[in-house]
């Protein structure tokens, strides 16, 4: 373990820093000690020997380092306001432009020096520049750092900021402290917490070395061996974590659901729509054995659109009802809750069981009314929004919870309702956006996960169309030909307003535009700046068939359904991502009849774009569409994926390292299995340094929550 004095020690102490200095790295980055120095990592590594010439730049370069001097220094006052420097090597010359930060690059640009300067070129008439390039100046350095780390070739690049860059810490900045650090640390002051068959078994440097690498790596390989072990370190803390609140869980005690009675049987043999899929059976299996065995139930249901969660939902809560006890069911938005109460009340119709919706909007003596049964038990089930939450909600016996779409909640939200009872009630947690399976068991860890791979029957596939607005009427003409049957419409924009640097149409001359192509039909028109009345009162001449065509933005991406809508239009479809064209499709194809869905773009697309376009015309399956989403993206967050209560993943990213991520939760898993307490010597390590992480955290209680 490292002393006190080292890594404990507060970080104005580091040679170089100072009180002034370290107020402004824990106001700005929240480093308190030296040791947190270490999880500053380099977003970046520039290799010194690698320099280009300016003659060589073009409009498609890449960012670039070059080598040269200052020639001139121009600010630029008024409108546009600006700092200049013409920079120039032996082939030719470019601009250097800082917009920000200008007193700062002033200061430290001298003409005739020679520097080294790094950025993305691009060109503004016809004149090469570079906007807030790095720029450091070339000169000797004498160093009292160890060998090892004078021989690179990589310089490690910092993230920093425009008060942090005043103080002396911008990147060449954090590389001094980092060399102070490292002469004053020992390999025997940073602890090794992971097992060493672990680290042998996937030949892993050791801790010390891996930060030592990350920092200042020799080449290529040996940063990324040294980054691979941080972030297979990132994931194997998780993986523990989220597998010991598991075991927790497992010994957590929950309410005996014994029978099945008379509101499940009736509506499985009497009220149920359609004849449930394997799946959804192998669901309720799952579910059944869950909340039998004493034990409170926390399971992700994870279904693509229009797979059958939420008759999987009504069901569950059936059972809950049968063993005297109430549910709840908790959406994100007031349109997906009033959808959840209104198809249920259809469900559920005449039988003896009570559903009444509570949002922010029910006010007065009708939500008094409301909250007085609910205590006293005569409302069996309650959906609602967050309004769920507040502290005047109580239930007289509250028994399962069922959160829809869980990522839009906090995790102290979701905590808050959990609390309603003295034993913590069952939860069911349902998502539609499509996680692939081996990334929902390793990032939903703590949770128990089922999957629903199957449409019911008599759901078609929605038959998709790439189509260039130079088709716009052939496309319209379709839509007339699907009205006239007697079918309704949607028409998707991305935008509310029309945004600067932006050729995408807008909501309302999109809504101008229907309106003249369709002169004789009714238009609806939803956005989310509407008050929510007369976004409702939209929807409902939509429900009710009183409108054809329904113009909206994204607002209608969940919590619509019209059966009768057969048409799908999203304009400027290259706006949007894979997952959202995935909701936004299912919004159709809910009916008997054969359904469409026509994807609008301009002809200026992306690789990204057409590749996201073409992926939603071959596939319906939203587990596909998920795996190609990851493949195109590469780095970035999967919807509802984050772990809340979880410490952040520094390096790791669980789309781009997800093969990384399963062998950390393989490890997790055999150590957890040998020894679910860490009893064993060789875990002690690893048992305090989880125990210290998670010292005084209230978070791990709500991360039992999902």
């Amino acid at each position: 373990m490292a002393s006190p004095s080292i890594l404990h020690a507060g970080i104005e102490y580091l040679k170089g820093v100072g009180p002034t200095r370290a107020t402004a790295l824990k106001n700005e980055l929240g480093i308190f000690l030296q040791g947190q120095l270490l999880y500053h990592y380099p977003f970046r590594y520039v290799d010194k020997t690698a320099v280009s010439k300016v003659a060589d730049i073009d409009k498609d370069s890449p960012e670039l380092q070059f080598r040269g001097k200052i020639k001139q220094i121009k600010k630029i006052d008024g409108r546009g306001r600006r700092l200049v420097a013409t920079f120039q090597d032996d082939t030719g010359m470019i601009d250097l432009v800082w917009f920000r930060g200008i007193q700062w690059a002033a200061k430290i640009l001298v003409p005739n020096r020679e520097y080294l300067v790094y950025g993305k070129p691009t060109f503004f008439n016809g004149t090469p520049n570079i906007a807030h390039p790095e720029i450091e100046e070339i000169k000797e350095q004498q160093s009292q750092v160890p060998v090892q780390q004078q021989e690179s070739k990589l310089v490690s690049v910092y993230h920093s900021t425009e008060k942090l860059k005043r103080k002396g810490f911008d990147s060449k900045g954090f590389v001094r402290s980092m060399k102070q650090l490292f002469l004053k640390i020992k390999p025997d002051d940073i602890v090794e917490f992971i097992p060493a068959a672990v680290v042998e078994e996937f030949r892993l440097p050791d801790r010390y070395t891996a930060f030592l690498r990350t920092h200042f790596p020799r080449n290529q390989e040996e940063m990324q061996w040294a980054r691979q072990r941080l972030k297979f370190e990132e994931f194997f803390l998780l993986q523990m974590r989220l597998l010991r609140l598991k075991n927790v869980r497992r010994k957590l005690r929950g309410f005996h659901f014994e029978q099945l009675g008379e509101a499940f049987n009736t509506f499985y043999e009497e009220k149920l729509p359609f004849q449930l899929t394997n799946a959804q059976k192998r669901v309720m299996k799952e579910i059944r054995r869950d909340t039998r065995r004493g034990y409170q139930m926390n399971r992700l249901l994870q279904g693509d659109v229009g797979s059958g969660k939420t008759v999987v939902g009504v069901m569950t809560m059936l059972i809950a009802i049968d063993n005297g006890f109430q549910a709840c069911m908790m959406a994100p938005t007031e349109i997906l809750a009033q959808q959840h109460f209104t198809g249920i009340s259809e469900l559920i119709d005449d039988m003896p069981v009570r559903v009444e919706i509570l949002t922010g909007s029910i006010k007065g003596k009708k939500r008094k009314a409301l909250l007085e049964d609910l205590a006293a038990g005569e409302i069996h089930i309650l959906v609602g929004t967050h309004a769920l939450i507040e502290p005047t909600v109580v239930f007289q016996n509250l028994g399962m919870v069922i959160i829809d779409e869980q990522h839009r909640f906090g995790v102290e939200q979701r905590s808050k309702l959990w609390r309603k009872n003295t034993t913590p009630p069952h939860v069911l947690v349902m998502t539609a956006t499509p996680i692939p399976r081996t990334l929902a068991m390793t990032v939903h860890g703590d949770l128990d996960v089922s999957v629903i791979d199957e449409l019911p029957p008599g759901r078609k596939p929605v038959e998709t169309f790439h189509v260039y607005d130079t088709k716009r009427m052939q496309v319209f003409a379709f839509l007339q030909q699907q009205v006239d049957l007697g079918r309704q419409v949607y028409i998707v924009y991305p935008l509310i307003e029309e945004s600067e640097n932006m050729s995408y149409k807008d909501l309302t001359d999109g809504y101008e535009s229907v309106q003249r192509a369709f002169p004789s039909l009714a238009i609806s028109m939803v956005h989310g700046k509407m008050k929510a009345k007369d976004k409702e009162a939209e929807m409902q001449l939509f429900v009710q068939g009183k409108t054809q065509i329904m113009v909206a933005t994204t607002v209608i991406e969940v919590g619509v359904n019209v059966p009768n809508a057969s048409v799908m239009v999203i304009e400027s479809s290259e706006r949007f991502g894979l997952s959202q064209l995935h909701q936004l499709r299912g919004r159709v194809g809910r009916g008997a009849d054969k359904s469409y869905c026509y994807l609008m773009s301009s002809f200026k697309l992306s690789k990204e774009a057409k590749e996201r376009l073409k992926t939603m015309v071959e596939t319906n399956d939203g587990f596909v569409i998920a795996e190609r989403d990851m493949a195109i993206r590469g780095p970035g967050n999967i919807q509802g994926t984050q772990q809340s209560g979880m410490h952040g993943l520094l390096l790791a990213n669980i789309v781009r390292d997800r093969l990384l991520l399963i062998r950390a939760r393989e490890a997790a898993n055999e150590i957890m299995d040998e020894d679910p307490e860490l009893e064993l010597p060789e875990h002690q390590t690893l048992k305090r340094y989880i125990d210290q992480m998670d010292a005084g955290k209230k978070d791990l209680e709500w991360s039992r929550i999902s």
